[in-house]
């Protein structure tokens, strides 16, 4: 199995220092370098992660596992086992069913800089929206376990040639006083789309065990 990395390069993006990372998330077609600034001379949107490093915001990756002041479950169900990828950054939490599609990742990164947590929630979607034949199926931008948060689901092609299902949800946790630590989670199921009906049961518990809470 290839599993796509639909977190990856958004820690890249954040950690990096003027190098060339993929795009936020390599399901997407297209490859981006980031800015300085926080505008583009296009009319293009800004995915998060360009959005964030434009602001100069910078994210630590950390393992789950490493958490001290947040916890962020991934739950596993019957069949499913930890997946691991050497093109993975460190600290990346991905689960698959049988060693294939489904799969479930997330990604969490320590973040330091200020920014308006709405304003870049609004930039979530951006590269799912422009991925390839892209079909949004379902949105929001409600809170999630008490957090702002944005979520987008849809289909769209692969690279290969394949048609992708994905779940995707990014989460701006933030510790209490006095310390205020605002963490980036992002959590991301991704199955072959003719099979995404077959594996729901799967996939929807998934997604209901996930959760993101302050210790």
């Amino acid at each position: 199995m290839k599993a796509r990395a639909a977190v990856l390069p958004l820690a890249l993006v954040l950690t990096a220092c003027g190098s060339n990372p993929p795009d936020y998330s390599s399901i997407w077609t297209s490859s981006t370098t980031p800015t300085t600034t926080t505008t583009s001379n296009s009319d293009k949107p800004q995915p998060i992660a360009k959005y964030l490093y434009g602001l100069g915001v910078t994210g630590e990756q950390i393992p789950l596992d490493k958490l001290t002041d947040l916890t962020v479950t991934l739950p596993k169900p019957p069949g499913w086992t930890k997946y691991s990828n050497p093109n993975f950054s460190p600290g990346t939490e991905m689960i698959a069913k049988n060693n294939t599609y489904p799969t479930a990742m997330v990604v969490v990164l320590r973040l330091t800089g200020n920014f308006d947590v709405g304003e870049a929630l609004k930039h979530a979607s951006v590269d799912a929206e422009m991925s390839k034949n892209f079909t949004k199926l379902n949105s929001s931008s409600d809170p999630f376990d008490g957090f702002p948060s944005a979520m987008i689901e849809g289909s769209y092609d692969a690279a290969d040639g394949e048609r992708l299902h994905t779940y995707n949800r990014v989460v701006i946790p933030v510790t209490p006083a006095p310390k205020f630590q605002r963490y980036l989670v992002q959590f991301t199921v991704t199955t072959l789309a003719d099979q995404a009906a077959a594996q729901s049961d799967d996939i929807e518990a998934v997604i209901r065990g996930f959760s993101v809470t302050v210790k």
